[in-house]
């Protein structure tokens, strides 16, 4: 046989030898720990959220067990009446203003 023959099938030889390694490699050994570490992750993912929000509502309980009753009144009322200067700017900002109506003064709620 011609010696570049030769070369030829030799390398053809060596890289389906180095690829059946690799995949058997692959196979048997990395996709099994990754599944395991995958399926690891999600069952912490799981758990995660309902963590949290068991955190987040036991905080938001403890935090208003403490507020007084008179901060809490004043809160809703600020919040009442920046939703509600909100909901008319952003109407105003669509519609524009009506021509003809003076801005009233509020009166505090």
């Amino acid at each position: 046989m011609n010696f570049g023959w030769t070369l030829v099938v030799q390398a053809l030889v060596t890289a389906a030898v180095v690829l059946s390694v690799l995949a058997v490699f692959w196979f048997v050994v990395i996709k099994p720990h990754l599944d395991r570490k995958v399926a690891e992750l999600i069952e912490a993912a799981r758990e995660v959220e309902p963590a949290v929000k068991r955190g987040v509502r036991h905080g938001v309980e403890e935090t208003l067990r403490e507020l007084p009753e008179s901060t809490v009144k004043e809160s809703t009322r600020q919040f009442l009446r920046f939703g509600s200067g909100l909901f008319e700017n952003g109407l105003s900002s669509f519609l524009g203003d009506v021509p003809g109506q003076d801005k009233k003064p509020r009166n505090d709620l």
